[in-house]
């Protein structure tokens, strides 16, 4: 069975019984089934190749725009003009970073790392916290720095991709010089400003055109690697190393520049649930790889050959008549490319939400039918005002492109070291195997973190700043809820204790359900308490209501609901989701009835405690984190819509809470 959690689609092959009878009719019978067979195979390879197709759009739409500016940038670095023997050595650098970060670390070992069919960095939190049998803070760290990272990354992407590309319109006419920067904030504006209208129909282009892109990216390469075909050494890694020998600390400072080649790997591993490893293996391994290699094996033939065009060295490959129609290909290939990251921040919000890191915010769905196809309008405005400062800002891919990398690195190792747990404690291969794999990586990519903090003065601050605001605001949200929680949990009463009591009771009782919402199902809610204590009336059926998510992306129907009951009048029900999946109460709660709850969503009244905090510096958390805390939660989404709970049948009960 394929499963896709992330768009709530599941294709599952009916299984062909064999034919019964003798003769005719089974002769017939058989060929019947082996047409079946056949067709069924068919459709299988049809939706493999599609799948194929689509992730070239989605996944490698970041890594395939790198070519506008790596090599661009590595050889700029240098600070003269090079010679053969260093460009050979970059060229090295560049493909050998593609072959051991993209193609051994995240094609053959991460891929394989998957929490039920899903990828990323908080899914391989969840899954190293589930390997480890709890949620130790060192784990929860390392997918709160790698979470965060992920939005400095997402920030900066649009910005340095859509800004290169139409500085090739410099290139195609010098004409154009004027026009680059607002025809960047326009193409940036207007994609941000399409995000709520979905992207389902858009997204159905972006596999083929991204296809046209990476051949387009070959035929380039291929038309100008005979100009110096002394550039084809840089296939061997033995030029790379002595290129870093050689130059030192130069060395080092290129090694920054060239790790922009690998820049978007990230999401070949964030996307593997929507597409599945074969079609990503494939795609990288067939297409997406080789387009790379010889795009920039050409770039360093025509580097050799024509010096004075590095620094326009992608768009001077095409031919004169050839440049304007690959500037508007540049432009369609990283908005694709932005699109791709602003899709991955949504989903990375929308997980972080459902894993406690972050306060439930508006999700807005595009699409009845695709699940994973969302909307949150704060994120996407967050984000736009982002990168519009920084194209205000920076002005210039050049210098833009020494904002990025930092954040790459940073999750890069943050995936390396939660990979290390999971391959010995998960995949049981022990320590010293998973050490054994994962240590060369470690040891990559810290040496490309270390040459992109050279960067830090020329702009590598950004992210790390953003990348700092978002560990603060998940510090502060995760520490909050637990002192919350904390304190509810010291000051209530056991429910048993509660119920238990209230057998003789003489509050007066009321006909219908009564559901009350909380985080703790063995403790009585606040809000039933205050609603005995203000209107002196308990129903008939009292329900304590939680709703838990699961380090699984999705949850099965037949595992969703959890039933006990505690006395005639209480009962606990415990519904359980994927930490991809949304609530929608009311439909869980019909399945309840199969358990036997009677619920009748017009004889219910959902009960919700409406908490008001005011900050203290003798209680809880530092000041001013009291009043970041305080501030996320006038920024959470409205419970009963986050639920789906009709608000008709919704009763708040508030009371205030020193933090």
């Amino acid at each position: 069975m394929t499963t896709d959690s992330d768009r709530g689609v599941a294709i599952e092959p009916a299984p062909s019984a064999p034919p019964r009878g003798g003769g005719r009719v089974g002769a017939s019978g058989t060929h019947g089934a082996s047409a079946a067979q056949a067709a069924e195979v068919h459709d299988e390879r049809h939706g493999f190749w599609t799948l194929t197709i689509g992730s070239v759009g989605v996944v490698y739409g970041d890594i395939g725009t790198s070519p506008l500016y790596a090599m661009r940038e590595s050889l700029l670095h240098l600070g003269h003009r090079a010679s053969l023997e260093e460009v050979i050595g970059i060229t090295s650098l560049l493909i050998w970073a593609l072959i051991v970060v993209v193609t051994y670390k995240y094609v053959m070992i991460l891929l394989r790392a998957d929490n039920h069919g899903e990828g990323g960095t908080l899914s391989l939190m969840a899954l190293a916290q589930e390997a480890m049998g709890r949620a130790t803070v060192p784990l929860t760290a390392l997918g709160v720095v790698g979470a965060a990272l992920f939005y400095g990354d997402a920030i900066i992407t649009p910005a340095v991709s859509v800004l290169s590309a139409a500085e090739g319109l410099k290139v195609a006419s010098p004409a154009f010089a004027p026009y680059v920067l607002p025809m960047t904030l326009l193409i940036i504006v207007a994609l941000y400003a399409m995000q709520s209208f979905g992207t389902g129909r858009v997204a159905a282009f972006f596999g083929p055109i991204t296809v046209v892109w990476f051949l387009t990216l070959a035929a380039l390469g291929a038309v100008h690697i005979m100009d110096a075909p002394a550039v084809l050494a840089a296939l061997n890694p033995w030029h790379a190393l002595l290129f870093l020998i050689e130059h030192k600390f130069l060395g080092f400072v290129v090694l920054g520049a060239t790790f922009l080649a690998v820049t978007g790997a990230e999401a070949l591993y964030a996307d593997m649930g929507h597409f599945g490893p074969g079609p990503i293996r494939t795609a990288w391994l067939g297409l997406v790889l080789p387009s790379l290699m010889i795009n920039y094996l050409g770039q360093a033939a025509l580097a050799v050959s024509h010096p004075e065009a590095i620094e326009n060295l992608f768009f001077l490959m095409a031919p004169e008549w050839g440049r304007l129609p690959l500037v508007l290909l540049a432009c369609v290939a990283t908005v694709i490319a932005s699109q791709a990251v602003i899709s991955g921040a949504y989903s990375l919000t929308r997980q972080a939400m459902q894993l406690g890191l972050l306060p439930h915010l508006e999700v807005q769905h595009t699409s009845e039918t695709q699940h994973g196809q969302i909307y949150m309008p704060k994120v996407n405005w967050l984000m736009l005002a982002g990168v519009l400062l920084l194209v205000l800002t920076f002005q210039t891919s050049s210098r833009l492109a020494a904002a990025y990398g930092i954040a790459v690195t940073g999750t890069m190792i943050m995936t390396s070291l939660l990979a290390t747990v999971v391959i010995a404690k998960s995949w049981k291969l022990g320590w010293p195997v998973a050490l054994g794999m994962m240590v060369p990586i470690l040891i990559v990519d810290v040496t490309f973190l270390s040459a992109n903090m050279l960067k830090i003065k020329d702009g590598g601050y950004i992210p790390l700043m953003l990348g700092a605001a978002m560990v603060v605001l998940m510090w502060t949200w995760i520490r909050g809820v637990r002192f919350v929680e904390g304190r509810i949990r010291r000051e209530a009463i056991p429910l048993k204790e509660f119920a238990k009591s209230m057998s003789t009771s003489s509050a007066t009782r009321v006909k219908g359900t009564a559901m009350y919402l909380t985080s703790s199902p063995e403790i009585t809610p606040p809000a039933l308490l205050h609603n005995l204590k203000h209107n002196k009336v308990l129903h008939e059926r009292n329900v304590i209501l939680t709703v838990h998510t699961t380090n699984q992306p999705t949850i099965r129907d037949s595992e969703r609901i959890s039933l006990n009951r505690v006395s005639e009048d209480f009962a606990t029900l415990e519904v359980l989701y994927g930490f991809m999946e949304d609530p929608n109460l009311p439909r869980a709660l019909a399945q309840a009835k199969e358990l036997g709850l009677p619920f009748d969503m017009m004889k219910t009244s959902f009960f919700v405690g409406r908490r008001s905090f005011r900050a203290s510096a003798s209680v809880g958390m530092p000041l001013w984190q009291d009043h970041l805390f305080i501030g996320l939660v006038r920024q959470s989404y409205d419970a009963t819509e986050y639920f789906r709970i009709p608000a008709g049948r919704v009763v708040e009960l508030g009371n205030q809470m020193v933090v």
